[in-house]
């Protein structure tokens, strides 16, 4: 992702919400117990950590047992020290002490409890990029030390790698059309950070890549889920399994069809507003759903221009919600006049925007009948409603707005299907379109026209509408 381009917004959850969602994840409320248990005779080891002596009364003291309790227990003292929530009173003597940001977790604001776990989400991310104990012990030599080259393993390359794989998980996310939109399958995922954008179909070695990666992946979403970034459903083992090794527990024959087997992820509420913190302080353009309330109505019709439909109404309704009907579509209108190139799709945006107004708004639409701008949109928007006595517009009115209708769909979505559809219904209707669609004075007519020889599948319409584009051009030219 470039850091010049805006991603699309993203809905985010109260701070209120996302603050007790993070106390509610396993990491970070075990931290905050290990926190409040600490005492007197807790002994840490040089780097903060807890003794190997103290990890099984730690473990206890957050329930947990079997294999992996003494690590989990580890990983929350190690979010305890990193956060603040414990601090180290003598590097010496290894004692420790409440930390003083313990005290926020019951009675801090909620962007107090949300940059503790943001702290926690920092800690557990430097983890994921970390090669696993098997792969340690490994590179180990017979004096203990590891060889790092025998790792093949380079730090920032990791932590560059999750940083885009998480990026791309984040606007996966800002394009979804809902927020219950489902999650990604992890190949997909790989693959869209090792499959070039301009390789058709990928060489036995890239796939070999995408499935190396989708298992490191599948590593590293295990170690991020108890931070609560995301929801994970882990590679199924059978698939990792010999071919002629029977799975444990396997129950039936194997499913090699079913997706969901190699692995789903989705960013939480909370992993949407993590990611998007670390975007902002990396200097992206990151916006949030809500972000333009409080600006004028230039800023909103540009700025959704660019923004998914459901995105685009999202962003509207809040806007409206903070101005009286009558008033918000008197700025609307205002704000979508123009004849530079941006200036249709705002038209559009501006009626979008205004579908979402009620019948207290008609004032503001009557006032502008006469705009030869704005007097077409105005009219279907009264006459959608119902209105009386609003007067039939002029064939150059008619025409004006189906170019500039046109010119935004052509700004929005390019050389869509649906756009397509509403060419050839265009040709069908009106037999002689071209004839009288080149003299419009529309800035766009041009642009338009060629767009309509290029959409329009039978040549000798294509040809009418390239011949007629030329007459706009060479008009608007002398």
């Amino acid at each position: 992702m470039s850091d010049s381009s805006p991603l699309p917004p993203v809905r985010l959850h109260s701070e209120a919400e996302l603050a007790r969602d993070a106390l509610a994840t396993p990491l970070l409320s075990r931290a905050v117990r290990l926190a409040r248990w600490a005492g007197p005779e807790t002994r840490v080891g040089a780097g903060g950590e807890l003794v190997d002596e103290q990890l099984p009364a730690a473990a206890a003291q957050l329930g947990l047992d079997g294999d992996d309790a003494a690590a989990c227990a580890s990983e929350a003292w190690r979010v305890a020290v990193d956060t603040g929530l414990v601090e180290v009173v003598d590097e010496e003597e290894g004692t420790v002490t409440a930390g003083a940001d313990l005290g926020l977790v019951l009675s801090g604001a909620p962007q107090d409890v949300l940059a503790l776990w943001l702290g926690a989400l920092e800690t557990v991310l430097a983890d994921a990029s970390v090669p696993d104990l098997e792969d340690l012990v490994d590179a180990m030599d017979e004096g203990g030390t590891v060889d790092f080259s025998a790792l093949d393993w380079d730090p920032e390359a990791e932590a560059e790698f999750l940083d885009g794989v998480l990026g791309n998980l984040y606007l996966l996310t800002a394009r979804a059309e809902g927020p219950d939109e489902g999650p990604v399958p992890l190949p997909a995922l790989a693959a869209s950070m090792i499959v070039p954008d301009d390789m058709g179909q990928p060489t036995d070695d890239v796939l070999e890549q995408v499935s190396d990666a989708m298992m490191r992946l599948d590593d590293q979403f295990r170690v991020l889920e108890p931070v609560g970034l995301v929801d994970f459903q882990p590679v199924d083992e059978a698939l990792m399994a010999d071919a002629d090794e029977e799975p444990a527990g396997a129950a039936g024959p194997v499913d090699d069809t079913d997706v969901t087997r190699y692995g789903m992820v989705r960013l939480t509420p909370l992993g949407v507003y993590g990611i998007r913190a670390r975007l902002l302080e990396a200097g992206f353009a990151a916006p949030a759903v809500g972000d333009l309330a409080d600006k004028g109505a230039d800023v909103l019709l540009d700025s959704t221009s660019t923004f998914p439909p459901t995105a685009a109404q999202a962003e509207t309704e809040q806007w409206l919600a903070r101005r009286e009907p009558l008033a918000a579509a008197r700025e609307l209108l205002a704000a979508a006049r123009g004849a530079d190139a941006g200036a249709p799709l705002r038209r559009l945006r501006c009626q979008q925007a205004l579908s979402l107004v009620g019948p207290e708004a008609a004032p503001a639409l009557r006032e502008v009948l006469d705009d030869p701008e704005l007097g077409g949109l105005a009219r279907v928007w009264l006459a959608e409603r119902g209105v009386a006595d609003v007067p039939a517009p002029s064939e150059e009115m008619v025409f004006w707005l189906t170019v500039d209708t046109i010119a935004a769909q052509l700004a929005a979505e390019g050389n869509s299907e649906e756009l397509r559809a509403l060419v050839e219904g265009l040709a069908a209707q009106h037999g002689s379109f071209f004839a009288a669609a080149w003299r419009v004075n529309h800035p766009a007519t041009p642009d338009v026209l060629e767009a309509m020889g290029r959409l329009h599948p039978d040549k000798k319409v294509a040809k009418e509408a390239r011949k007629a584009a030329f007459k706009a051009r060479s008009q608007q030219q002398g």
